[in-house]
């Protein structure tokens, strides 16, 4: 009888400490991103970071990168067979296999790895994105948008300065068009609309790029009022908005903006249409007072995709995806495109400041960097004591939640004939 290894019990010690003499950068990198998912957990609890999406994420993460094990029937990352003359045994986890593309390859890991019929029917295709949109939907109150449509849309536009300005420098970077737009997109600050780029433009690099955008976007509730105040004087900070007289705005006109920009951003840009109707029909069940889909979208499905979303984006968070060299051309990308698109919002509201006569407090720009709500509130938070901003705020934030759309529909449709004439490979 063969004398019992001690490590052959513990398969997560054992592929680590093989992993040091075999590949020390994958080794260090598990260790590394264990740390980082406890981090973000303990800073999503903490309140510094979303607490809804990092608290899986964070887990997911330690837990993928601690729970490694060998397989020595096929590959864990694609689900095939290990053919004759391969390795006797290769590293994996029971989670989810991203690459697994062949038919049987699939069957076999849906049988397998638990997460993956979350990943393949959800995840992989946009589904999960779009069951997002539908809980935020329901959230929206279009009113905002309604009783001031010039100053948001203005603000909006300006807050997708970061698309604009990073998809060129994406592609001075070696990336190809379509993975410059993916990635791009990550300055609208909007995450289900990267998701749904990336899946339409770069899916060979859908998981990075999506990981990347949701670790950012948790970030911005930390990041931007740093931003504020290095770009805000005090003084301005703390300009009070003047009373509007506005009349109220019924939940009738409220549903026929919805349907009409519904069916006309569909019929502009049909490319993204799934994500007008999840939006959309959101905000018809909320002014419908349809009161049992209401509590539907806005509870079970919007919470049951944000967990799911989160968890899912920490078990992708392997060593090995994310210690590929291109992943730091996009965590470089992101932020800038997110800097930039911070700085664009504040320009957008310095433009409406100097319009209105140095009446409009220049803080609400923040929240035309559409990470609805959480933008509105940092331009909230970030005003003086007694100063109310969140109605302009709540305006702008939604029109950036249209704007993304259009910018991530505009370069979709431009690119994927590009993108289908390029060499597979």
């Amino acid at each position: 009888m063969e004398s019992l290894n001690f490590l052959d019990i513990f398969q997560g010690l054992n592929t680590l400490v093989q992993g040091f003499s075999t590949d020390p950068k994958i080794a260090f990198g598990r260790i590394f991103l264990m740390v980082l998912g406890v981090v973000l957990l303990y800073l999503g609890r903490k309140g510094v970071l979303e607490a809804l999406l990092m608290i899986p994420m964070g887990l997911g993460m330690a837990t993928i990168n601690a729970g490694v094990m060998f397989f020595s029937a096929y590959d864990p990352a694609t689900g095939m067979n290990i053919a004759a003359g391969q390795a006797a045994q290769l590293p994996g986890t029971l989670f989810v296999a991203p690459l697994a593309s062949n038919t049987d390859a699939l069957v076999n890991i849906l049988q397998i790895d638990w997460l993956q019929p979350i990943y393949t029917f959800m995840f992989s295709n946009g589904l999960i994105a779009c069951f997002v949109f539908m809980g935020i939907g329901t959230l929206l109150d279009v009113g905002f948008v309604m009783a001031r449509p010039f100053q948001s849309m203005i603000i909006a536009l300006f807050a997708e300065l970061g698309t604009v300005f990073v998809f060129p420098i994406a592609v001075a970077m070696g990336l190809n068009p379509g993975q410059a737009a993916a990635v791009a997109t990550i300055g609208g600050a909007d995450g289900p609309m990267v998701l749904f780029t990336s899946l339409q433009l770069a899916r060979d690099l859908f998981v990075p790029i999506t990981v990347v955008a949701y670790l950012y976007l948790g970030l911005t509730y930390g990041g931007y009022p740093y931003l504020i105040k290095l770009l805000i004087p005090a003084n301005l900070r703390a300009l009070p908005m003047p009373v509007e007289k506005t009349r109220p705005i019924t939940s009738n006109e409220k549903l026929v903006f919805a349907v009409i920009a519904c069916v006309l951003l569909s019929l502009l840009f049909p490319v993204a249409s799934p994500l007008f109707l999840s939006l959309f029909i959101g905000v018809v069940v909320r002014e419908s007072e349809l009161t049992y889909f209401f509590d539907l979208f806005s509870n079970t499905v919007l919470y049951g995709s944000t967990f799911f979303l989160g968890l899912l984006l920490g078990v992708l968070c392997e060593a090995g995806t994310i210690l590929n060299p291109i992943v730091l051309k996009l965590l470089i990308l992101g932020i800038l495109a997110l800097l930039i698109s911070g700085i664009g919002g504040i320009l957008g509201g310095y433009v409406l400041y100097y319009w209105s006569g140095k009446k409009y407090n220049p803080v609400i720009g923040i929240a035309g960097v559409s990470c609805v709500p959480t933008c509105a509130k940092v331009a909230q938070k970030s005003v003086g004591p007694g100063v109310v901003v969140l109605p302009h705020a709540l305006g702008a934030s939604i029109s950036g939640v249209i704007t993304s759309a259009i910018f991530a529909a505009t370069f979709i449709a431009l690119l994927m004939p590009v993108m289908a004439k390029l060499p597979k490979g």
